[in-house]
């Protein structure tokens, strides 16, 4: 046999508060009805801090130092906390009288006053509190039916009446009274000195883009300016420097035309001569630092060459040669048993080494014949 429980829905105080307040996460949140302006705070606030950190934070940290974003966060943060706490608490509010009370309350008042003729207008309900030797009248609030405690207030945004009155604050979207005083003080503090943070290192971030883009400016702007003057006269940078046609001597620019448009076409305008500098071209062998052929070689080489003239040759691997009697049954190589002395000679006598030299013979002998021929 199962049993049911059936719990029986509780009502809280909050919902049936009078006033015209709202409330959030089972009465824990406590705000005014108009709160449009509440949230254009939070919305300048976070797009302020967004872009501050996002831009001019990045930038400041590399060049100044690491220090500054991570001050900003911390005052960033304490306005935000002090700004929720302020718009979700209770600022104070001192509830109404219940029926019996005010029943009472009115007993006590007609008793005092006694009554009052037809037509008359009754005396203002005023009560006389003493605080610190000083007489402090009590007001009587219609509204709510009680006499307000020394310093408090009704507020008519909120309808009701609230301990230690300050004012109903827009920006926060809640009344500023006893128990949030604190908090809206802080916020407005922590808020002006982030305010003024943001401000002055958005200045020395401006400060330092106006100082770049002035020296930017000034040598660009000034270089440009100082080489359309050399255009126009036709000078060089060298010739200014040195003062060749501006010295003691005061000999004309020959190079110039003595007509602006002219020098500037010249300059500018005119056809660009072509290189002189073959940078594409061979070099010959003798200016690329070979050793220029011996007599003997030069001998041997006008000899008649046989591609089995030499004793060896060389293979891809420098410890390795083909010999030459074996070249003609088998192309395996064999490893050289020559001295070093025959070795090199055996690389001097190379069909490749032969090629060279015959090109080195060939030019000499061009040479020589253009000599005697002259």
């Amino acid at each position: 046999m199962s049993v049911m429980v059936v719990r029986k829905k509780v009502t809280r105080k909050w919902e049936k508060l009078p006033g015209r307040n709202t409330f959030c996460c089972d009465g824990r949140v406590m705000m005014a009805r108009q709160k449009g302006i509440f949230y254009l705070t939070l919305f300048l606030i976070l797009g302020t801090c967004t872009l501050f950190f996002a831009f001019e934070c990045r930038y400041l940290a590399v060049q100044l130092s690491p220090a500054i974003p991570v001050f900003a966060a911390m005052l960033f943060l304490f306005s935000m906390a002090t700004l929720l706490r302020t718009s979700f608490s209770d600022p104070g509010v001192i509830p109404r009288a219940l029926p019996d009370e005010a029943a009472f309350i009115e007993m006590e008042i007609e008793a005092t006053n006694g009554a009052v003729p037809q037509g008359q207008r009754p005396p203002p309900r005023i009560k006389n509190f003493q605080i610190n030797n000083q007489i402090v009248k009590l007001k009587y609030c219609y509204t709510c039916k009680i006499f307000r405690p020394p310093r408090a207030s009704h507020c008519s945004i909120c309808d009701n009446c609230v301990e230690r009155f300050d004012h109903h604050c827009p920006w926060v979207g809640n009344c500023v009274g006893k128990r949030n005083y604190r908090y809206f003080y802080l916020f407005i503090l922590s808020l002006s000195l982030l305010t003024i943070y943001v401000f002055a290192f958005n200045i020395v971030y401006v400060a330092l883009k106006v100082l770049i883009c002035f020296f930017t400016l000034w040598s660009v702007v000034g270089l440009t300016g100082f080489h359309t003057f050399l255009v126009a006269l036709n000078q060089t940078t060298n010739e200014d420097i040195k003062g060749s046609w501006t010295g003691k001597n005061r000999v004309q620019n020959p190079y110039s035309h003595g007509n602006i448009v002219k020098n500037c076409c010249e300059v500018l305008c005119g056809p660009l001569p072509p290189s002189v500098l073959d940078r594409r071209g061979i070099l010959p062998l003798e200016e690329s630092g070979s050793r220029p052929p011996s007599t003997q070689e030069t001998s041997s080489s006008l000899l008649p060459q046989s591609p089995y003239q030499d004793p060896c040759r060389r293979s891809q691997s420098p410890a390795r040669c083909y010999d030459t009697r074996s070249q003609r049954n088998s192309s395996t190589p064999v490893r050289c048993r020559r001295t070093p002395a025959l070795r090199k000679r055996c690389h001097l006598q190379s069909p490749q080494s032969h090629h060279r030299r015959q090109l080195k013979r060939r030019s000499s002998l061009s040479t020589e014949e253009t000599f005697v021929s002259v």
